[in-house]
């Protein structure tokens, strides 16, 4: 970090600190690899810095930054390996629902999400994704995918109902 400016380097740490438990989850719900979320996470952060040091960039909005960055990298991951879904994730045993105080009803719907995101196109689920479970605004969900706020709203609108759809036809069988 030497020859950046000590609030440039102090903004990059906050961004850090404040971020990085965020964009690891997101990696993981993306990849369902640990070890590989954690590199992905830290790669965000290499091409961050290098983008602060050597253009000597101010970046408007580090959140959004962040995850368009994530994002491509997540891309470039799937045009690795096509073979990453949700399923790999439960039967790794992984259950985003389920810790030692959650009951047997949470775990089950919890596990019912995760089925219903597995039949979910996949730029219905990274939307979904992003907007519940990483808790991003539309509006910056649209900035990092690039795209209009409208066609990211119509995106998640077209999901939740496509999930509604899924569990009707789930709770007739």
């Amino acid at each position: 970090m030497k020859g950046q400016p000590l609030d440039t380097n102090a903004q990059f740490l906050q961004a850090y600190d404040d971020f990085a438990d965020a964009i690891f989850r997101h990696c993981y719900y993306r990849v369902s690899d640990r070890e590989r979320a954690r590199d992905i996470m830290q790669e965000t952060f290499t091409r961050t810095w290098e983008y602060i040091a050597t253009q000597n960039g101010h970046i408007e909005n580090i959140r959004a930054f962040l995850y368009r960055i994530a994002n491509n990298l997540i891309i470039d991951e799937y045009r690795k390996k096509k073979t990453s879904s949700l399923d790999e994730l439960r039967d790794k045993g992984f259950d985003p629902g389920h810790d030692e105080e959650t009951d047997i009803h949470t775990t089950i719907a919890a596990r019912e999400v995760i089925a219903l995101f597995d039949k979910l196109d996949i730029s219905y689920r990274e939307v979904l994704i992003m907007r519940y479970i990483d808790d991003i605004a539309p509006k910056e969900i649209a900035n990092i995918l690039g795209e209009s706020e409208n066609a990211i709203s119509v995106r998640l609108h077209r999901g939740i109902k496509k999930i509604k759809e899924l569990t009707e036809r789930s709770r007739k069988i």
